[in-house]
């Protein structure tokens, strides 16, 4: 009974001095934010939770909704770049300035109210957390995904003929990445040859080559021919040494080979222009 008495006198309390908490709370908050949101748009924030967090002394049923709001702050908060300490602060700051005017009440019952609400604010704090936690970690899976694929470009270098400029180490994911960005790029433009430029792999082993050996495979299936060129003198000897076999597949030492071989399949002539040296003589008058 006591308890009860000791909750319902701090629920009054935030009821009663709504305004005035809600103020001091939006300035507590602001300093760790150091300027990077505008009071109104703080004030918006934690309006809204305030309410909702009022509401559930009375409804249980406003739980969810509550927890809503506080996953949304969190996820804005990640996009923003605030970190996750930054953001739980913003929840633990009511404490603050509910504990403000419990300190001039005075009282042991208001003292045993605040108790349970920083209880139960803490555990909010918590769930804001560890939803800021793994908002952030979508976004960098989302971020290192776009750079993946803006890393494997497919290049059109003639009609009919692709090219997929691979830099850096090829792993599963990537391989995933470059054959479906090269499958749908032959089948909207309906090219026949596919060159897979390997220049800029610093190496090729066994996995490297499986990897290889399964886009070259996808692009047939397709109707496409490959050609992989960037075959330098180093991975040629790791190649041989490794006793990997790329059976049928055309290699080519540089992308130029690779291309020329490709036009000359296609039925495209290449003509070099001879070179003309003029020897020019002067005579000394």
């Amino acid at each position: 009974m006591q308890e009860n008495t000791s909750r319902s006198q701090i629920q009054e309390l935030m009821r009663a001095k709504e305004d005035q908490i809600l103020q001091r709370w939006v300035d507590v908050s602001s300093k760790p934010l150091r300027g990077r949101l505008s009071d109104a748009d703080t004030r918006k924030e934690l309006q809204e939770i305030y309410h909702a967090l009022l509401r559930t002394f009375d409804h249980q049923d406003a739980v969810p909704e509550l927890h809503g709001l506080l996953g949304e702050l969190s996820r804005s908060r990640a996009r923003q770049g605030f970190t996750p300490t930054e953001t739980a602060l913003t929840v633990f700051g009511v404490k603050e300035a509910v504990y403000e005017l419990v300190e001039l009440d005075g009282s042991e019952s208001a003292l045993r109210g605040f108790i349970w609400l920083s209880r139960f604010i803490d555990g909010l704090g918590l769930l804001t957390f560890e939803t800021f936690s793994s908002a952030r970690e979508k976004i960098i899976a989302d971020q290192a995904e776009e750079l993946l694929e803006l890393s494997t470009p497919v290049v059109k270098l003639w009609d009919g003929i692709l090219s997929v400029p691979l830099i850096g180490t090829l792993d599963s994911a990537r391989t995933q990445v470059v054959m479906e960005k090269l499958l749908q790029t032959l089948v909207d433009t309906g090219s026949e040859y596919a060159v897979i430029d390997i220049t800029g792999v610093p190496a090729v082993d066994t996995e490297v080559a499986q990897h290889l050996l399964k886009t070259v495979m996808a692009a047939r299936l397709m109707g496409a021919n490959c050609v992989i060129s960037g075959i330098r003198p180093q991975i040629a000897h790791t190649i041989v040494t490794l006793g990997i076999e790329f059976g049928d597949i055309v290699t080519k030492a540089t992308l130029a080979d690779a291309l020329a071989y490709a036009l000359r399949q296609s039925g495209v002539e290449i003509a070099t222009k001879a070179r003309t040296r003029i020897a020019v003589r002067t005579e000394e008058a």
